[in-house]
């Protein structure tokens, strides 16, 4: 398999799920401003979209949308539990977090990348988003992740938000549960190889 990525960007979700699974996979990154490959070649050849994350999979196929992507990752290795099983009222609670953190936070992410929105709005957005951290912090409530005990894809999903809102200078700190969670995530081993692996471990 073949992860196409950006360092940073959402393909930070599935780099982790694949470092968690421990499937064999090649990394290529991705120039988004010019969407070009390393060799010069034209995104746009493998993913129309234009957008990371794509994953190249072994039968010549590509997959898209980060969500997708993860739990398919996850149910290629069931013994990891990375996903609750098909059919269960756990998996379809899995998949209701994973369409909040790419609905509710992911995407009123966008408009903090945009230099030509005013920076009123993307106050607006910024508040918009410190309400939905604010609800996933009461949903943290007594757990070390957002399913329980166990660690799954959403996590690197969240975690990746997370990141994100550290880079916008967005102040987590009233925000206990939260903050736990982050630094929790963030000391996982395979978390650390995937952050490693692009660049984005702080110098010491």
């Amino acid at each position: 398999m073949k992860l196409y990525y950006s360092p940073g960007a959402c393909s930070l979700s599935p780099h982790i799920a694949l470092k968690e699974a421990g499937v064999p996979f090649d990394l290529v990154k991705v120039d988004l401003k010019a969407k070009t490959l390393e060799d010069g070649s034209d995104y746009k050849n493998v993913n129309p979209k234009g957008q990371v994350p794509a994953l190249g999979m072994d039968n010549g196929e590509v997959l898209t949308e980060g969500p997708v992507i993860v739990q398919m990752i996850a149910d290629k290795v069931p013994g990891k539990n990375l996903v609750p099983p098909n059919g269960t009222t756990e998996r379809y609670r899995e998949q209701e977090w994973l369409n909040f953190v790419s609905t509710e936070l992911h995407k009123n992410f966008s408009p903090l990348f945009n230099p030509a929105i005013p920076d009123d709005v993307k106050t607006f957005f910024r508040d918009r988003i410190m309400g939905k951290f604010t609800y996933i912090n009461d949903a943290l409530a007594g757990k070390d992740y957002l399913m329980g005990k166990q660690f799954t894809v959403v996590d690197g999903y969240l975690y990746t938000m997370l990141r994100w809102a550290d880079g916008m200078k967005m102040d987590l700190a009233s925000l206990a549960n939260v903050a736990a969670y982050k630094n929790r995530v963030g000391a996982r081993p395979k978390v650390q190889e995937a952050l490693a692996a692009e660049g984005l471990m702080k110098a010491s």
